[in-house]
């Protein structure tokens, strides 16, 4: 059978193969300065397993990326009146196995990083990547392609005299926050191609198995931001064959409408999955693939604002629910914290939604360039119920109606509007005209991040022993960062099927064909 590549979602964790590879790719880079194109450096390091067998999924692990741009980067953003920078990396890794390729994103970040007042900056990233498998024997290839270096300003504000505006507390600078993408493609003297690493499958040696596979033809160019199975290359016919048509064998629950609640033509279904952490225990929660299901809004001209000339100006009103067994939650899933830092604690936990979950989309495009920013904010209110308790391998009962008191609380951007207690999610797209968006759509998908309040435990515990105490000082609290991914939606009425010349929306029998990964 004709080898491919399959990049699962699956939480990242290192190979059980024996053996490591450590990776440390120096590369050079081409990127878009305000100012124009300048090179830069790209180290690239990880470790991935030295063998793997064929079916066996794997990530690599310790991956860092650390971009070094020139001193003229640093005047680009000094004109800008940045301080300092918080960095993100969306790096395109190409991962093929004989005639088989897919796309993948290796994403990372890091804290803010102060701007010096000359030379060049560096900038180093960490993250998780998605796992991958080779289905059968044969060298799995990873190479690097186009980067994309998204940088959030911290600005110091001035007049246009250039001398600093006067604030309230007299220190005569003020600050706010910009935003600015580079987007770099790798250079054409490139080593290798770009490639990072040859991951042999199969049960023979290193090397045992023949010359190692090509790196993908289009690795070196593959787009900033592709997603885990936006791109595929050529794939054999066998490899079709197994392409999942139904979502029953896969590792997530049903997503799909039914005679109790039919679709409409503005419906649409997708997975959604991603991290929460829990401040007081400095560790996060991976919560799994959850279904979601909307009615998808039209995009109408804002009432009651007056008219842009420079922008088109659209917004959306959606609403949706958690599907799980027919119930407005998530799937359960398992959180392992230590209570008072010495007694480890795993609790069963499951988001109950108690309202509706609205998505707000507003849409500029400006007219000079057609360049569109469509900022998005999901709001839902979601109590965290305990299902099962063990303190210290030992189950505790925490009975039927363990839960938060009220449901998690962000801080909203219109509270006016948008009154009561819920979780707020944002994201934002940017599309070049004639490119493909990159960053989260109601329809595409894409990365959701927000900051919430974990309330107060009520109603754990049975037979008199009061469980309330333990869950509330153990977890509850604010500043609790969360990331969720969603997927590509899937809309049932109108499906788009994978085949070798469209990339696949739903699956045959009508769930999202797009399984998001987790990221930090």
């Amino acid at each position: 059978m004709a080898a491919f590549v399959v990049l699962a979602a699956l939480v990242p964790t290192a190979a059980s193969a024996t053996g490591t590879q450590e990776v440390d790719a120096e590369l050079p880079y081409v990127c878009a300065l305000p100012s124009g194109e300048s090179p830069a450096t790209v180290r690239i390091s990880a470790d991935f397993p030295q063998r793997v067998k064929a079916g066996e999924a794997f990530s690599p692990t310790d991956v860092t990326t650390t971009v070094e741009l020139p001193a003229q980067a640093v005047a680009d953003l000094a004109a800008r009146d940045a301080a300092e920078v918080r960095p993100e990396t969306r790096l395109a890794v190409g991962v093929a196995q004989d005639s088989a390729s897919a796309a993948a994103t290796w994403r990372g970040s890091s804290e803010p990083v102060a701007l010096p007042a000359s030379g060049p900056l560096t900038l180093t990233m960490k993250g998780d990547v998605p796992s991958v498998a080779g289905r059968s024997d044969g060298d799995l290839t990873f190479t690097a392609g186009g980067l994309a270096l998204d940088l959030t300003l911290d600005l110091t504000l001035g007049t246009a005299d250039g001398t600093a505006d006067s604030t309230a507390d007299g220190t005569g600078s003020s600050s706010g926050t910009g935003s600015l993408t580079l987007d770099c493609a790798l250079a054409e003297d490139a080593p290798d191609n770009g490639l990072l690493a040859v991951v042999p499958v199969g049960p023979h040696a290193p090397g045992s198995g023949g010359s190692p596979s090509a790196p993908a033809s289009d690795g070196a160019s593959l787009p900033p931001g592709s997603e885990p199975q936006d791109q595929q290359g050529d794939r054999s016919p066998s490899a079709l064959e197994n392409s999942p048509g139904t979502a029953a064998d896969r590792d997530v629950p049903p997503c799909r409408y039914d005679e109790q609640h039919p679709p409409t033509p503005q419906s649409l279904n997708a997975y959604v999955t991603g991290y929460a952490n829990v401040k007081k225990q400095k560790g996060a929660s991976y919560l799994p693939p959850s279904c979601v299901l909307v009615e998808g809004g039209e995009f109408q001209p804002p009432p009651d604002e007056p008219f842009d000339p420079e922008h088109l100006v659209m917004e959306m009103t959606a609403y949706g629910q958690f599907d799980y067994q027919g119930r407005k939650e998530t799937p359960p899933y398992d959180s392992t914290f230590l209570s008072f830092d010495f007694a480890p604690v795993k609790a069963t936990m499951v988001l109950k939604q108690t309202g509706p979950l609205r998505i707000d989309a507003r849409m500029k495009m400006r007219f000079s360039d057609f360049f569109i920013t469509t900022v998005s904010h999901v709001r839902v209110p979601l109590i965290a119920q305990v299902t099962a308790l063990e303190v210290n391998g030992v189950p505790l009962d925490v009975g039927s109606g363990c839960r938060t008191e009220k449901s998690l609380t962000s801080a909203d951007p219109d509270p006016a509007k948008h009154p009561g207690d819920h979780v707020v999610l944002y994201g934002k797209a940017e599309q070049v005209f004639g490119e493909d968006s990159t960053g989260y759509t109601i329809l595409t998908g894409g990365p959701l991040s927000g900051e919430v309040t974990i309330p107060a435990f009520t109603g754990c515990g049975t037979d008199g022993e009061d469980l309330d105490r333990l869950l509330t000082a153990s977890v509850s609290g604010p500043g609790n960062y969360i990331k969720q991914v969603q997927g590509q939606t899937c809309t049932p009425l109108v499906p788009v099927f994978e085949t070798p010349e469209t990339r696949g929306q739903c699956t045959q029998d009508l769930q999202p064909y797009q399984i998001p990964v987790a990221e930090r």
